[in-house]
């Protein structure tokens, strides 16, 4: 397995804090696959830019109180990957958040990402396209709207987890039972982390 793929779960919340900026899109969505100061140098300064906001973002969010409260739910099922499925249901929370999405939006808004990274798959890290091709295939970004798409996700990490020891039914259980309280959780963070990352980005890509 390769732990890459199990980084920064929250897609959907990376493609939206680029603020339709087409690199800060690319490097927000392609930093798990980068490693290194020499690989990042290939990139132009706009999808580098991109590479550190999502970094911020992940810094940001781990670090933040009210993650850690919502990660406790998901503590006993899932252990040390309580985190990354607190990462993907924020991003369900915000597919279906009624003050930046409405249904049609946010398909959109998927495919406006699928497109802007098609557009640059000869430049980008070849693991980073093989998850990708997976992504646009089965429309992660639009599909996290629905608790049938957010259980879809969870199956797939789930999946690929080597070490974790409950199975998708039991952890999408979790994420059911605890629904209210953790979208309280992401109503409390997600403003932040949107003020967060507005005050680390240049003027011109806000």
């Amino acid at each position: 397995m390769n732990n890459t793929y199990l980084n920064g779960m929250n897609h959907l919340a990376h493609a939206y804090l680029s603020f339709r900026q087409p690199e800060l899109v690319t490097g927000n969505l392609i930093a798990d696959f980068v490693k290194g100061r020499k690989n990042l140098a290939l990139y132009s300064q706009g999808i580098q830019e991109g590479i550190r906001i999502h970094r911020a973002i992940d810094t940001f969010t781990d670090q933040h109180p009210v993650t850690n409260r919502a990660k406790q739910f998901f503590r006993l099922s899932c252990g040390l990957y309580s985190g990354v499925f607190t990462d993907l249901i924020y991003d369900h929370f915000l597919a279906t958040d009624p003050t930046r999405f409405t249904n049609d939006s946010l398909y959109s808004f998927a495919h406006y990402v699928y497109q802007e990274i098609n557009e640059r798959a000869v430049l980008l890290p070849p693991a980073f396209m093989q998850m990708f091709r997976y992504m646009e295939e089965y429309d992660w970004l639009y599909n996290y709207h629905t608790t049938d798409g957010t259980f879809k996700a969870i199956r797939g990490v789930a999946r690929r987890a080597q070490y974790l020891k409950s199975d998708s039914p039991l952890i999408f259980a979790v994420f059911m039972e605890h629904y209210d309280d953790l979208r309280t959780c992401y109503q409390e963070f997600f403003p932040q982390l949107q003020a967060h990352v507005e005050s680390l980005l240049h003027p011109e890509n806000r």
